[in-house]
């Protein structure tokens, strides 16, 4: 006699469950350092701040999660997001499996809307952490960052829409540590032949206005599945 399947549920119930959390690693550049976006908890020490996240449920969507995430915090409803990896961390309570995103935003065009006094942008060289495991999240992201933006045009989502070439060589001076000749720097991108011109100028700034420029996704995207590649450093 042919036994009936097993329900789903008593499937579900002969494995243990483990809770997941998304958590956001969502940077911005002022121009002059790269930060990350923390929460400072109230019942917590002033020098102790985490990540944004929250606990996904089984009917929920990993990516609309994260999405969510960013939009409660910065009232930002569209960026660049991308989820890196899985991180498991043993608590107390139980293993949380950790899903690690990375969010790009440009803080100088989008108008952000920080939910309360809580929320603090802070530099990825002076970071105090009191969740698990969250310095092993922004470390690993920040080092995937470096990598990422030497090969693929996503650093451009840190930066105005309308860029000088100062801001962008910053910019990547900022995120890779290391300072770059201008010459060479600047040879390099106009050789790709992706950076328009816009016929405008910077305003109200301390030194001479720079030239603004915008990038050619459309370009850069027209390119790739012509396997020419291209190598931004």
């Amino acid at each position: 006699m042919n036994k009936e399947p097993a329900s789903v549920s008593a499937y579900d119930t002969a494995y243990p469950r483990i809770a997941m959390t998304v958590d956001c690693i969502i940077f911005s550049f002022d121009g002059n350092e790269l930060k990350v976006l923390l929460l400072h908890e109230p019942d917590r020490p002033n020098d102790q701040w985490s990540l944004t996240g929250k606990f996904a449920s089984d009917e929920e969507e990993l990516d609309d999660v994260a999405c969510r995430v960013l939009q409660q915090h910065t009232g930002i409803e569209s960026a660049w997001v991308e989820q890196l990896r899985t991180f498991i961390h043993p608590r107390p309570a139980g293993k949380v499996l950790t899903v690690a995103y990375c969010a790009l935003i440009n803080s100088k065009d989008q108008q952000l809307q920080l939910s309360g006094s809580l929320l603090q942008w802070h530099s990825v060289r002076e970071l105090q952490f009191t969740e698990f495991g969250h310095k092993d999240l922004v470390s690993y992201c920040y080092k995937w960052l470096q990598k990422r933006i030497q090969e693929h045009p996503l650093g451009f989502n840190l930066l105005p829409e309308k860029f000088s070439l100062r801001e962008m060589q910053n910019l990547y001076e900022a995120v890779l540590e290391t300072r770059l000749d201008r010459r060479n720097f600047r040879k390099k991108f106009f050789a790709m032949d992706l950076l328009v011109d816009t016929g405008e100028y910077e305003n109200d700034v301390p030194h001479r206005p720079g030239k603004l420029y915008t990038f050619n996704f459309r370009k850069y995207e027209e390119c790739k599945p012509n396997g020419t590649g291209i190598t931004f450093l």
